[in-house]
């Protein structure tokens, strides 16, 4: 039987019910960027809808449609990254449930096997088992990212919009800052109770947890700012040792994604100018 615990920490390949109906299958892909692996949902019994199949890896596919009852009435993703995606052709091949997602952006980053059935318009509603998700588009992360809101239970299913215990890398020129924050605010005043995120525990605390990574994507955008107006002009090379100084080095590699994100909002704004590379502070 598989304990019901909303606190359960998710744990590499392993399957619990966070929520009711709703249970949470890790993906046997950990590491840096995905925590113990992409968490893929089932929700529901007699009418079961995966979101995000995450990797196409037989034994975790083969437990999500095990999970599902061995039929599923839809396959949702929240974007096409590789790490959430590609597992939805398998189970729809085997299943003949169609994937509702938006198209990919040909940006190098997305899973090339991506193909949704159909595209959820903003708002509209999927009906479940006890309910209906709603659709929300939330670019930010990446162009193509929803997030769907189980109405009756209060709890969003996050994809890599918000995520427990870290933040997402946003990669220019698809991903976008301005856009990730201004998602972010739209959320907030939605009627949230709990997050469920593509990697990671459930967060229980939904505008709280909105709210912090809001305040912390400002504090990195005004330590880039700082960083920027002592030195007039600057690469963002020379400034990325020090907005990222609190970040191990290994992640800088990582961290210089949304260190561009940072300085496109900023240019966007028209605080920064960028001339061959080199970035010019304007003001506010």
């Amino acid at each position: 039987m598989i304990p019901f615990d909303p606190n359960a920490l998710p744990v590499t390949g392993e399957v619990q019910q966070v929520a009711d109906a709703v249970w949470r299958i890790v993906a046997p892909n950990p590491g840096p960027l995905t925590g113990p692996g992409t968490n893929t949902y089932v929700i529901g019994r007699e009418r079961p809808v995966v979101i995000d199949p995450g990797c196409d890896e037989p034994a975790h596919l083969s437990r999500v449609l095990e999970i599902a009852g061995g039929r599923i009435e839809r396959i949702l993703c929240t974007h096409s990254h590789p790490d959430h995606s590609p597992g939805a052709s398998w189970l729809r091949e085997i299943t003949g449930a169609r994937v509702l997602g938006l198209a990919p952006p040909d940006d190098g980053h997305q899973d090339p096997h991506y193909a949704p059935d159909d595209a959820p318009a903003d708002g509209e509603r999927i009906g479940i088992d006890g309910g209906e998700l709603l659709a929300i588009r939330t670019p930010g992360h990446a162009s193509n990212h929803v997030c769907f809101l189980h109405e009756a239970a209060g709890l969003l299913f996050t994809g890599d919009h918000l995520m427990s215990g870290s933040t997402v890398i946003i990669i220019p020129p698809d991903g976008s800052m301005r856009l990730y924050l201004e998602s972010l605010r739209r959320l907030r005043e939605m009627p949230l109770v709990s997050l469920a995120p593509g990697h990671g525990a459930l967060m229980r605390d939904a505008v709280g947890e909105i709210d912090r990574v809001i305040a912390h994507r400002l504090a990195r955008e005004a330590r880039f700012v700082r960083a920027l107006e002592v030195r007039g002009a600057a690469t963002l090379d020379e400034l990325l040792p020090e907005v990222y100084e609190d970040v191990p080095r290994f992640m800088h590699v990582y961290a210089s994604y949304s260190l561009l994100a940072h300085a496109v909002k900023l240019t966007e704004e028209g605080r920064v100018e960028v001339s061959g590379g080199v970035y010019r502070w304007l003001g506010d």
